[in-house]
Protein backbone atom coordinates (compact mmCIF):
# COMPACT_ATOMS: atom_id res chain seq x y z
CA UNK A 1 0.00 0.00 0.00
CA UNK A 2 1.09 3.33 -1.10
CA UNK A 3 2.45 6.13 1.86
CA UNK A 4 -0.38 8.95 1.90
CA UNK A 5 0.95 12.17 0.58
CA UNK A 6 2.63 14.91 2.66
CA UNK A 7 -1.05 16.59 1.52
CA UNK A 8 -3.38 14.22 2.84
CA UNK A 9 -0.99 13.76 6.36
CA UNK A 10 -1.36 16.66 7.35
CA UNK A 11 -5.05 17.02 6.49
CA UNK A 12 -5.37 14.18 8.97
CA UNK A 13 -3.24 15.16 11.51
CA UNK A 14 -5.26 18.63 11.62
CA UNK A 15 -8.66 16.46 11.78
CA UNK A 16 -7.21 14.59 14.76
CA UNK A 17 -5.72 17.83 16.68
CA UNK A 18 -9.25 18.92 16.57
CA UNK A 19 -10.10 16.04 17.80
CA UNK A 20 -7.74 15.73 20.57
CA UNK A 21 -8.20 19.53 21.66
CA UNK A 22 -12.13 18.83 22.09
CA UNK A 23 -11.49 15.59 24.14
CA UNK A 24 -8.77 17.94 25.99
CA UNK A 25 -11.79 20.14 26.53
CA UNK A 26 -14.72 17.79 27.75
CA UNK A 27 -12.28 15.21 29.86
CA UNK A 28 -9.71 17.59 31.54
CA UNK A 29 -7.02 15.65 29.67
CA UNK A 30 -3.74 17.43 29.52
CA UNK A 31 -1.73 17.81 26.45
CA UNK A 32 0.60 15.27 26.30
CA UNK A 33 -2.05 12.62 27.53
CA UNK A 34 -4.02 13.40 24.75
CA UNK A 35 -1.20 13.28 22.21
CA UNK A 36 -0.23 9.77 23.87
CA UNK A 37 -3.73 8.45 23.59
CA UNK A 38 -4.40 9.92 19.60
CA UNK A 39 -1.36 8.80 18.33
CA UNK A 40 -1.36 4.94 19.79
CA UNK A 41 -4.88 4.60 19.59
CA UNK A 42 -6.58 6.34 17.15
CA UNK A 43 -4.45 7.75 13.99
CA UNK A 44 -3.74 5.75 11.57
CA UNK A 45 -5.92 2.83 12.96
CA UNK A 46 -9.63 1.00 13.02
CA UNK A 47 -11.94 1.77 15.87
CA UNK A 48 -14.98 0.68 16.21
CA UNK A 49 -16.02 0.18 12.49
CA UNK A 50 -14.18 3.78 11.37
CA UNK A 51 -11.21 4.38 9.69
CA UNK A 52 -8.72 6.92 11.00
CA UNK A 53 -6.12 7.91 8.37
CA UNK A 54 -2.65 8.08 9.02
CA UNK A 55 -0.97 11.95 9.83
CA UNK A 56 1.74 13.76 9.98
CA UNK A 57 2.92 13.01 13.60
CA UNK A 58 5.60 16.04 14.27
CA UNK A 59 2.29 18.42 12.32
CA UNK A 60 -0.45 16.72 15.09
CA UNK A 61 1.70 17.49 18.16
CA UNK A 62 2.94 21.55 17.09
CA UNK A 63 -0.90 22.23 16.57
CA UNK A 64 -1.74 20.78 19.48
CA UNK A 65 1.05 21.78 21.81
CA UNK A 66 1.14 25.29 20.05
CA UNK A 67 -3.09 25.78 20.86
CA UNK A 68 -2.30 25.01 23.97
CA UNK A 69 0.49 27.27 24.45
CA UNK A 70 -0.84 30.25 22.74
CA UNK A 71 -4.60 29.64 23.84
CA UNK A 72 -5.17 33.22 25.87
CA UNK A 73 -3.54 35.05 22.46
CA UNK A 74 -5.57 32.94 19.90
CA UNK A 75 -8.89 33.25 21.94
CA UNK A 76 -7.90 37.08 21.66
CA UNK A 77 -7.92 37.05 18.31
CA UNK A 78 -11.27 34.74 17.51
CA UNK A 79 -13.43 37.27 20.28
CA UNK A 80 -12.39 40.15 18.42
CA UNK A 81 -13.40 38.49 14.99
CA UNK A 82 -16.71 36.97 16.22
CA UNK A 83 -19.95 38.53 16.66
CA UNK A 84 -19.84 40.84 20.19
CA UNK A 85 -22.63 39.31 21.68
CA UNK A 86 -20.98 35.65 20.57
CA UNK A 87 -17.61 35.16 22.66
CA UNK A 88 -15.69 32.10 22.01
CA UNK A 89 -16.50 30.53 25.10
CA UNK A 90 -20.49 30.52 24.19
CA UNK A 91 -19.48 28.42 21.08
CA UNK A 92 -19.89 24.77 20.73
CA UNK A 93 -16.58 23.08 21.89
CA UNK A 94 -15.76 20.77 18.81
CA UNK A 95 -16.40 24.35 16.72
CA UNK A 96 -13.61 26.04 19.69
CA UNK A 97 -11.13 23.52 18.34
CA UNK A 98 -11.81 24.23 14.99
CA UNK A 99 -10.98 28.12 15.51
CA UNK A 100 -8.24 27.72 17.88
CA UNK A 101 -6.42 24.83 15.86
CA UNK A 102 -7.04 27.24 12.47
CA UNK A 103 -5.98 30.58 14.02
CA UNK A 104 -2.97 28.46 15.50
CA UNK A 105 -1.56 27.93 12.00
CA UNK A 106 -2.43 31.14 10.57
CA UNK A 107 -1.10 33.34 13.33
CA UNK A 108 2.08 30.70 14.29
CA UNK A 109 3.15 28.53 11.17
CA UNK A 110 4.22 31.13 8.59
CA UNK A 111 5.22 27.92 6.54
CA UNK A 112 1.73 27.14 5.87
CA UNK A 113 -0.12 29.23 3.36
CA UNK A 114 -3.48 31.11 4.51
CA UNK A 115 -5.36 30.26 1.98
CA UNK A 116 -4.24 26.55 2.43
CA UNK A 117 -5.35 26.53 6.30
CA UNK A 118 -8.65 28.41 5.53
CA UNK A 119 -9.91 25.38 3.38
CA UNK A 120 -8.58 22.81 5.42
CA UNK A 121 -10.30 24.22 8.53
CA UNK A 122 -13.43 24.40 6.53
CA UNK A 123 -12.91 21.23 5.62
CA UNK A 124 -12.31 19.76 8.73
CA UNK A 125 -15.45 21.85 10.37
CA UNK A 126 -17.65 20.14 7.36
CA UNK A 127 -16.41 16.60 8.95
CA UNK A 128 -18.48 17.60 12.12
CA UNK A 129 -21.44 20.02 10.38
CA UNK A 130 -23.51 20.79 7.59
CA UNK A 131 -24.44 24.02 8.48
CA UNK A 132 -24.04 27.76 9.25
CA UNK A 133 -20.74 26.91 10.98
CA UNK A 134 -18.76 25.88 8.01
CA UNK A 135 -19.48 29.44 6.99
CA UNK A 136 -18.89 30.66 10.64
CA UNK A 137 -15.22 29.12 10.68
CA UNK A 138 -14.76 30.24 7.03
CA UNK A 139 -15.97 34.01 8.22
CA UNK A 140 -13.34 34.23 11.10
CA UNK A 141 -10.53 32.55 9.51
CA UNK A 142 -10.55 34.84 7.11
CA UNK A 143 -11.01 37.77 9.13
CA UNK A 144 -7.88 36.50 10.93
CA UNK A 145 -5.58 35.70 7.92
CA UNK A 146 -6.57 39.59 6.26
CA UNK A 147 -5.29 41.32 9.78
CA UNK A 148 -1.99 38.96 10.17
CA UNK A 149 -1.59 37.88 6.62
CA UNK A 150 -3.07 40.28 4.05
CA UNK A 151 -0.04 40.17 1.95
CA UNK A 152 -1.29 36.68 1.07
CA UNK A 153 -4.86 37.47 0.58
CA UNK A 154 -4.37 39.96 -1.88
CA UNK A 155 -7.77 42.67 -2.57
CA UNK A 156 -11.37 41.56 -2.07
CA UNK A 157 -13.17 41.62 -5.03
Amino acid sequence: MAEPARGQMRSAARLAAVQALYEMEVSGKGVLEAMAEFEAHWIGREVEGVEFQPAEAAFFRDILRGVVREQGGIDRKIDEALVAKWPLKRVEPVLRAVLRAGAYELLYRRDVPAKAAISEYVDVTRAFYDGEEVGLVNAVLDQLARQTRADELGKRT
